[in-house]
């Protein structure tokens, strides 16, 4: 039987990514069926949106644009129409709607959410921090942190610490691991800056099995038995404890779910 699956080409005038993560979010809701995406980024011209129409329509796929600039938006319209193709323009009406309801014309510059400002730059200052202070490599990023995350391993704290870092704050994470003292600057800072990550066994177990998989190891290893996991959560929470910090479970939860509830604490 063959797969049931759809491409669709996500074609901006900056660089795609609103587009592409809204085809993402739907494209969740038909899993396992396959949604194939094709980013046709920076089209500023009528030529490119003719090349991206006619590999569209050889695959009888669905267009879905973020075109800021009028010309191009219009263009889109008139050309998917001539080809018959189905076409989602997914900032028009918003930006329309905003124009009426504010009493003021659009900008219609595209990449604005790209722009070199101050803000950007903070963001990949603390994208950088995370790395430097990525899994205890350094302790001293402890104090210098607004937000340090702990817990065992697989309790998904380095992208945690990504996705924040994309909010512009600083985080370091420590993992936490029963043969080890746990740094003597965890309970240094103030408590409130310190998020602890616990997670049900059973799941633990599965995420721990699949990375021994990944890495060729049989799942019978040490690292996935539920003796150790058990042992390893147990010292966790112990520690946790004693620091006094909020305690989150991340079991069944994405990694931006996660974040989410840490920014709403930061925000209180």
């Amino acid at each position: 039987m063959s797969e049931v699956s759809v491409t669709v080409y996500v074609v901006s005038d900056s660089a795609g990514d609103t587009g592409e993560l809204a085809v993402r979010a739907a494209a969740a809701q038909f899993h396992p069926l396959s949604v194939h995406i094709r980013r046709a980024a920076f089209i500023q011209t009528r030529d490119g949106i003719d090349l991206i129409l006619a590999a569209a329509q050889a695959e009888n796929s669905i267009v879905l644009y973020t075109l800021v600039i009028p010309f191009l938006r219009d263009y889109m319209v008139e050309q998917a129409k001539k080809v018959k193709l189905r076409a989602i323009d997914l900032l028009g009406p918003l930006i329309d709607n905003l124009e009426r309801s504010l009493g003021h014309k659009s900008r219609h510059e595209p990449g604005l959410n790209h722009v070199l400002n101050a803000d950007y730059f903070l963001k990949m200052e603390a994208v950088e921090f995370a790395v430097h202070y990525d899994d205890a490599r350094d302790v001293s990023g402890i104090l210098k942190a607004d937000i340090i995350l702990v817990g065992v391993s697989r309790t998904s704290k380095t992208p945690l610490s990504m996705v924040l870092a994309h909010k512009a704050f600083k985080v370091a994470n420590v993992p936490l691991i029963p043969e080890l003292v746990p740094p003597k600057e965890l309970f240094l800072v103030p408590p409130r800056k310190v998020i602890g990550l616990t997670i049900n066994p059973d799941s633990l177990n599965a995420i721990r099995k699949e990375r021994l998989k990944a890495l060729g190891l049989p799942n019978s290893a040490p690292y996935a038995t539920s003796e150790r996991i058990f042992k390893e959560l147990e010292h966790a929470r112990l520690v946790m404890e004693k620091i006094g910090c909020i305690i989150i479970d991340v079991s069944n939860k994405a990694v931006e779910e996660t974040a989410s509830l840490i920014l709403e604490h930061f925000q209180e």
